[in-house]
């Protein structure tokens, strides 16, 4: 079979000074990298990594944000021979030293990171090191550095194969909870899932020679791996930008104008609300009504924002309320929801033009299967399964049905046209003092759709029903301990609870919405580094609070 190395060797033969790949260095300054000089640079490491005389497979880690070195040294660690193990650049010193030393890795590449201080003492002493060019100062003067070595090494030669049985990558999950997860994929099961990818993502773009992307969301998790770098590395016609940092963002995304853009439904949020701080909303909608003028106030929100050649855009990694979707799709942009795991290789489901629907995740993507169990558990069988749980046999056994279905553990229902609606983990269905259970995500969705709202929980197991636990939009966060705004917020916010709790049935009604004082965010271990709530976390600061929460008639509370 032709693997994804095999893609790669024929780029470098045949659009060997194609740029491939674009990397910003501060100041303004970027690097173009074509598809000739990506190679050099990974064959030259290719040749350093295979002198350490590892034996076949073993594993090499990257600890890195996005960069064009990400891709390099990926690709340097197939050609050697080995594994990629990738760790979340935001992970604390506790989760690297876990998967480094769970997975057994014998070297580590460092690269882009913005807290590596905290970072650099989950590093064990018999792990040698390899600093990538954006490293943090303060690493690269402890280890060997990349430039260096690709300067004394001659590289590797000729198309060197990797059999379709070997693993690739080694897939640390992020977890909202527990220990992460190792999951095993070979090169026949990447390369496989991102050839259908390639197919997928052209037949939205009418035809177009280059496809331009911007990679932002971590390397680390399976979705931008898949539809991102792999499938660049099969389509070859795939520019791809990479970011500066946080700061600099919408300038790498003026600069990029993607063709396709993917983001989760939080950052898809922040865009609508630097939207709103320069165009009020209501003023928008009524623009957006007039005949003459919405077409110029589409692509002028559109430009402003970098998304004006967008062809597809997508959300992923968690649910994203229906509303904000229509939102998007108002201003001209074809947003759409997609569905997929680390175990499937985020090949799973996907909306298509005529086949979507706001709330729903798309239909299964071709040689898929899926089927909800009896107790409403969605089960998948995908070119993408993964081949199995690094040193885990026993849950390879409890993922698995009898006849080769994956247990997905999310909970879902699909409608008469096939689309799939994901309706909350079976393990976060919960049960009040009622007796019934609640699904909480629906409802969160529901609370999120709402301005004011950043992120939400819905929670209460054991209690008499089920509250919601809120932040509110950084934008009027600063406002937290003004008088009148509290009284703003507790007006809008009675008023969603209520129209939540009209929809909802008698079992879910929340009896409450908190407003929490604190950000939920990846640094203080409330979210997963791909911004999904860590629900238990949150749910055990809050236990000392909820006697006197519920004790408080209030509807609209603060914590």
């Amino acid at each position: 079979m032709k693997t994804i190395l095999d893609y790669v060797y024929d780029h470098e033969e045949n659009r060997a000074n194609q740029v491939y790949l674009t990397q910003p260095f501060g100041g303004g300054k970027t690097l173009d990298l074509t598809w000739a000089q990506t190679l050099d640079q990974a064959r030259r490491m290719a040749a350093h990594i295979k002198a350490q005389g590892y034996e076949s497979g073993a594993r090499v880690a990257i600890l890195s944000k996005n960069c064009a070195h990400f891709f390099m040294t990926e690709l340097a660690i197939w050609m050697a021979g080995c594994t990629t193990v990738a760790i979340f650049p935001t992970e604390n010193a506790a989760t690297i030293r876990y998967v480094l030393e769970h997975s057994g890795s014998n070297l580590l590449f460092i690269g882009k990171l913005d807290t590596w201080e905290k970072q650099q003492s989950g590093i064990p002493d018999n792990v040698p090191c390899i600093t990538l060019p954006l490293a943090p100062q303060i690493a690269t003067s402890h280890y060997a550095k990349w430039d260096a070595i690709i300067a004394r090494t001659a590289p590797l030669t000729g198309r060197i194969p990797r059999d379709g049985k070997d693993i690739a990558i080694l897939l640390y999950t992020s977890g909202s909870t527990g220990t992460p997860k190792g999951v095993m994929h070979s090169f026949e099961r990447v390369s496989v899932s991102a050839e259908k990818v390639t197919m997928e993502m052209r037949s939205y773009l009418d035809g177009a020679d280059i496809n331009r992307m911007i990679s932002y969301l971590p390397l680390a998790h399976v979705f931008e791996r898949a539809w991102v770098q792999c499938m660049s590395m099969v389509d070859g016609r795939t520019h791809i930008f990479f970011t500066e940092s946080l700061d600099t963002f919408m300038v790498d995304l003026q600069r990029a104008r993607p063709t396709i853009f993917v983001s989760v439904p939080r950052l898809w949020f922040k865009f609508q609300q630097g939207v709103f701080e320069k165009i009020p909303p209501k003023l928008l909608n009524f623009l957006l009504y007039l005949p003459v003028i919405k077409g110029i106030v589409q692509h002028k929100v559109l430009r402003k924002l970098g998304l004006d050649r967008v062809r597809l855009a997508g959300s992923g990694s968690a649910p994203i309320p229906a509303q904000l979707i229509v939102w998007y799709r108002r201003l001209g942009l074809k947003l759409i929801e997609g569905y997929g795991m680390s175990e499937d290789f985020a090949y799973s489901h996907y909306s298509k033009p005529d086949r979507c629907a706001p709330g729903y995740v798309g239909v299964p993507l071709p040689d898929v299967n899926v089927r909800i169990s009896e107790e409403g558990e969605i089960l998948i069988q995908s070119p993408g399964q993964l081949v199995g749980y690094y040193k885990r046999p026993d849950l390879d056994a409890q993922s698995f049905t009898a006849d080769g279905f994956f247990r997905t553990g999310d909970r879902g229902e699909r409608n008469e046209e096939g689309l799939l609606k994901i309706t909350g983990r079976v393990k976060e269905l919960f049960k009040t003092a009622k007796g019934e259970y609640v699904a909480p995500a629906p409802i969160e969705n529901l609370l999120n759709a709402h301005p004011l709202v950043e992120m939400s929980m819905v929670s209460g197991s054991g209690q008499p029903a089920a509250y919601g636990l809120v932040v509110l939009n950084e934008a009027v966060r600063l406002q937290y301990n003004d008088p009148a705004f509290r009284q703003q917020v507790e007006s809008e916010l009675g008023t969603l609870l209520e129209q939540t709790n009209a929809t909802l049935s008698h079992y879910e009604k929340l009896q409450m919405m908190v407003i929490t004082s604190e950000v939920w965010t990846m640094e203080n271990g409330h979210l997963t580094p791909t911004m999904k709530i860590k629900r238990s976390r949150i749910e055990d600061e809050a236990a000392s609070r909820l006697k006197a929460w519920y004790a408080n008639p209030a509807k609209i509370q603060w914590g």
